[in-house]
């Protein structure tokens, strides 16, 4: 069969791996598309030392390689919004296939660019756009078909992981952590989007589409970060058989679908629970399966070219199907034609058990106040936790609350903040049981 011509745009990391897994197992690659998978042009702006690209054409303008006839499929790896957009649309709009890496550009314009693909009659395919080189979107997608999803909760952050891992087994600040991270390259210089949780928000709203067959809605995720999470609060967590992660969460519910990212404690025994350092892992829960998790290196040059490369295997087995008969985008046909969508859930709805952590001046009543508070908000004391002090010290209370709704939470702490005898804010950290045996 004829060749698949590719062009790779952008040779950094990432695309440097997919150069270099396209090249080295090109006869492996060649056998299970039933056809050779060549690279027709790299545009880049940087050369990548570790890519030997002697013999390939070569532009600096992405939007060169978008418009070369003799090219097939277009690999986007440049990242960000604006330009990649518009590289991914100008490729569609010259009959070209795509697959890409970028879960911001998915999360955010997916909507625009699948209906822009579906109308061209081409292929979008973006695994490599959440948890690396994890198969969990072909998973979802496809392997579990044949089930309801009823909730998926991920560690799909490695810097985030690294930073609560190492702070769990060292005792370290989280600044400290961070800044080793920012070290040894697992954390961006400005590290934002990573330990805010808007990288894990983009690609949770894409899981929970693919989930429940929902448009994109990037806009309507909880995003919390990690920044304000201290050692006492991994100690205390610790003491009381939780460990905490970062986590994407997303269950369907009677009224709508949660969709939240936010630190997270969890049961000691949990399997997410157990996943460190850099790491990513994505429980999902099915009515047919049950519980399975996915589990690997979320981030990498060869690790994420494996997923890239992957799916322009699928293009090229899939490239002279008629788009009618491929594999819906979102893993759902007509998303847009449905009336009665579930709607995402605003957070101030969604209910959840709550860890509180507060300083309050040492005397009597304080406690009973704060109980009196919880207690109106209709919100019931699971355990309790007040560390011994010294004279004239503030006391740090613990507190583990059962089910309630974060509205009347939100309301409850605002209270307690107010208290003449309460100094500072209150830090609150959600609790999930995230029970693998339901």
């Amino acid at each position: 069969m004829n060749p698949v011509r590719v062009g790779i745009c952008g040779l950094g990391t990432v695309g440097g791996g997919t150069f270099n897994v396209l090249t080295r197992n090109a006869n492996d690659i060649a056998r299970r598309a039933g056809r050779p998978i060549v690279i027709e042009q790299v545009a880049y702006r940087s050369s990548n030392p570790e890519c030997d690209i002697t013999g390939i054409k070569t532009t600096q303008d992405v939007f060169e390689l978008a418009a070369n006839p003799d090219i097939d499929v277009v690999v986007e790896l440049i990242g960000g919004y604006d330009v990649a957009r518009e590289l991914v649309l100008a490729a569609i709009d010259n009959g070209k296939h795509v697959v890409t890496a970028n879960k911001a550009l998915i999360a955010v314009h997916g909507n625009e660019i699948f209906q822009a693909a579906h109308e061209k009659g081409v292929i979008v395919a973006f695994e490599a756009a959440v948890a690396g080189g994890i198969p969990v979107i072909k998973s979802l997608r496809e392997g579990l078909g044949a089930n309801r999803i009823e909730w998926l909760a991920g560690i799909i952050n490695g810097t985030g992981n690294y930073i609560l891992t190492h702070m769990r087994d060292e005792g370290r600040a989280f600044e400290d952590v961070l800044a080793e991270a920012q070290a040894l390259g697992y954390a961006e210089s400005d590290p934002t989007f990573d330990v805010e949780g808007i990288d894990a928000a983009h690609k949770l709203t894409i899981l929970a589409s693919i989930a429940y067959g929902l448009p994109l809605q990037f806009d309507k995720a909880f995003t919390e970060g990690i920044s304000r999470v201290t050692a006492e609060d991994v100690e205390q967590a610790d003491n009381l058989g939780y460990v905490i992660k970062h986590l994407g969460i997303s269950k369907r519910t009677e009224t709508g679908v949660e969709l939240r990212v936010h630190p997270t404690l969890i049961p000691k025994e949990r399997l997410l629970a157990n996943v460190h350092g850099v790491k990513n892992a994505i429980a999902v829960m099915g009515d047919a399966v049950g519980p399975t998790l996915y589990y690997g290196p979320g981030a990498g040059a060869e690790p994420t070219a494996s997923a890239v490369v992957a799916d322009i295997l699928d293009v090229a087995r899939d490239i002279s199907t008629d788009h009618r008969y491929r594999v819906p985008y979102l893993a759902f046909s007509g998303i847009d034609e449905v009336d009665d969508q579930p709607q995402i859930m605003p957070m101030e709805e969604i209910d959840t058990a709550y860890y509180l952590r507060l300083l309050a001046v040492d005397r009597p009543g304080v406690l009973a106040r704060v109980a009196t508070i919880l207690s109106e908000e209709g919100i019931s004391i699971e355990a309790l936790v007040q560390k011994e002090i010294t004279e004239g010290e503030l006391v740090p209370i613990i507190l583990l609350t059962h089910m309630t709704r974060e509205k009347h939470m939100n309301e409850a702490i605002r209270r307690i903040e107010a208290m003449a005898d309460i100094a500072g804010s209150v830090t609150r950290i959600r609790v999930e049981s995230l029970d693998e045996q339901e």
